[in-house]
């Protein structure tokens, strides 16, 4: 058995955002507070993180995770790549670059945005080191066998995966043709539905659900959440086999 961790169900502002009111007795339940949307698969012999949210290292302590053995970046939007300088704890403490998949262009980012992290530096000063590589469409870490491909969000690529019985889907509005054959037969799909209204770059509340009963995965889970939801409300309305995910939500997977 393996298990995937949603470190974060929220979406790119986060919930509570930034001089919004909130109404009362909406924060008092804590799965309407979302940080930024991530999850860890941890399998027999490590684990890789998908996406490195602003909030990253409070994800990853109060998850009582310590170590990262490799991660993945679906893309380079600053919702997923803006923890990333916290990897140099990481590095400090393995003494070695992390190793980080995704694809070139995206490569190309994390370069420009963390040019300090490809730099020299005199002894005792300390950076992340990044190993950039390829995302292969197998990739094998922690024991664990994740097929990736891409989907759409707006104009942009976005890596998806799927590992067993489990799919992740994070930013995106549409999944081309050819990438459905990676989400038949699954026990849990976890996809993006970041507000009620639509959006031209991400599956809203109704292309969400429509999305998840075409699949008819056993489970769906949405994520990437802005405060458009009320968690045990939102819960109450969704067809069965659907629910909000949120942030510490464990999920065993099958592989």
């Amino acid at each position: 058995m393996a298990r995937a961790v949603i470190l974060g169900s929220g979406t790119s502002n986060g919930v509570p955002m930034l001089g919004h009111v909130y109404a009362p007795g909406y924060l008092d339940n804590p799965k309407n507070h979302r940080t930024r949307a991530s999850v860890l698969f941890e399998g027999p012999t490590g684990n890789l993180l998908v996406d490195c949210a602003p909030e990253m290292r409070l994800q990853m302590t109060r998850e009582r995770i310590y170590d990262i053995e490799s991660v993945l970046i679906t893309h380079t939007h600053a919702d997923h790549i803006m923890g990333m300088d916290d990897l140099r704890s990481i590095c400090m403490k393995t003494q070695r670059a992390v190793p980080v998949y995704t694809l070139p262009q995206y490569q190309a980012d994390i370069k420009r945005v963390f040019s300090y992290a490809f730099a020299d530096f005199p002894p005792g000063v300390f950076v992340p080191r990044f190993d950039l590589r390829d995302v292969p469409e197998v990739l094998v870490v922690g024991g664990l066998e994740f097929r990736t491909f891409l989907v759409e969000h707006g104009p942009l690529p976005v890596i998806a995966l799927r590992v067993g019985g489990m799919a992740y889907i994070t930013d995106v509005s549409r999944i081309p043709t050819n990438a459905v054959r990676f989400l038949r037969d699954l026990d849990c799909l976890v996809v993006d539905a970041v507000r009620r209204n639509p959006h031209p770059n991400h599956f809203h509340y109704e292309r969400a659900i429509e999305v998840a009963l075409e699949i008819g995965a056993k489970r769906t889970l949405l994520t990437h959440l802005s405060h458009d939801y009320d968690h045990d409300q939102t819960n109450s309305e969704l067809p069965p086999g659907i629910e909000l995910a949120w942030d510490g939500l464990s999920i065993d997977i099958a592989v």
